[in-house]
């Protein structure tokens, strides 16, 4: 009995101590990282999959001779046409290449056309309806170009963005101008001086990440996007607070150390002093590819650790009392059943 309770104790002052040993070697307090009160902003942004970018189109303007295409915006204006049917403003090419001017007019196949061949074709059929002669003016309003640039666009396992019929352009590991000035260059070869704007609707590359410890119950990681502004307090409400097994005690943040570094870069926190008195000393700024490390109690640990250790023994003594037990009813039963037979003999 003595010795079960040596190892035992022996076993819960280890498991107790574990927590301290990470942090025995670590600097107390790192008075020139960012930290609450004391912010950095974080280098120019590179784009990395999955990042999800917005494009805007600013200047697109097809290269001479422009053949209209479905989905193109043109602007047609006539000097003549019927009474109560104007030809005055922007009218859509439908998918199958055709411009509806009205009820009256009817449909007008002005695809695969020269914006002055579309003026052509439709003033023949307003002679065929007016009197008098019309002249018509098509102008290209907007390129269907616009529609395949505009808008959101996921940057690809490959590290390119998809623009419809204009190809992919890779952007992956380019700041934010050099990917604009890459997809300009790309889209020049379809369009007349291209002028496009990008920014990152989604920062879905850079990222930190919070470990919990499950007091032997394994291990949570949270995965939660780096915007820039992000401290200690931030992340741990990122994942709803503490759980009931986390320890206030052994919260660190490890942060990646270049390949061959023998020493970690470890931060530990002072989670009381953030949380209770508002110390902001060690309630870093989050930075990407940080782990917030949460560890359990390690009473809860141990708790655990030995639940596990003692559930076998505890399962075999069960099925060893569970198996005398039932020795000692089937011997009763004989006992009792031999003695009735005896006494009816007698």
């Amino acid at each position: 009995m003595r010795r079960t309770t040596t190892i035992i104790l022996a076993f819960f002052s280890a498991a107790t101590q574990s927590g301290c040993a990470i942090l025995h070697h670590q600097a107390q307090y790192a008075p020139e990282l960012p930290r609450e009160l004391e912010k950095t902003t974080h280098a120019e942004y590179v784009i990395e999959p999955p990042d999800e970018l917005l494009l805007d189109a600013l200047r697109v303007v097809p290269l001479p001779p422009y053949r209209i295409s479905p989905m193109d915006q043109l602007f047609i204006q006539s000097n003549r046409s019927l009474p109560d049917e104007p030809i005055n403003g922007v009218f859509p090419v439908e998918p199958e290449g055709i411009v509806k001017l009205g009820p009256n007019y009817g449909s007008i196949y002005v695809a695969d056309m020269t914006p002055d061949e579309a003026a052509a074709t439709i003033e023949l059929r307003l002679g065929k309806l007016i009197r008098d002669p019309a002249t018509v003016t098509v102008s290209l309003s907007q390129s269907r170009a616009m529609q395949q640039i505009r808008g959101a666009h996921l940057v690809r396992a490959d590290g390119n963005v998809n623009l419809g019929l204009y190809g992919s352009v890779r952007v992956a590991g380019l700041t934010i101008p050099e990917a604009r000035a890459a997809i300009e260059a790309h889209l020049s070869s379809h369009l007349l001086k291209p002028e496009v704007s990008v920014d990152v609707a989604g920062f879905n590359s850079k990222v930190y990440y919070v470990v919990t410890d499950g007091g032997g119950l394994g291990e949570q990681v949270a995965r939660v996007p780096a915007t820039g502004n992000e401290t200690v307090l931030d992340a741990v409400a990122q994942i709803g607070g503490l759980s009931g097994v986390s320890s206030k005690k052994r919260i660190w943040i490890s942060r990646p150390s270049p390949a061959g570094s023998s020493e970690p870069q470890v931060l530990p926190v002072d989670w009381r002093g953030i949380t209770q008195n508002a110390l902001a000393e060690t309630n870093y700024q989050m930075l990407p590819g940080d782990r917030l490390y949460i560890m359990a109690d390690p009473l809860v640990t141990s708790d655990t650790v030995l639940g596990r250790i003692i559930a076998p023994f505890e399962r075999i003594l069960g099925f060893v009392l569970l198996g005398n037990s039932t020795v000692r009813e089937l011997k009763g039963e004989n006992f009792g059943n031999g003695g009735n037979n005896g006494g009816g003999g007698f």
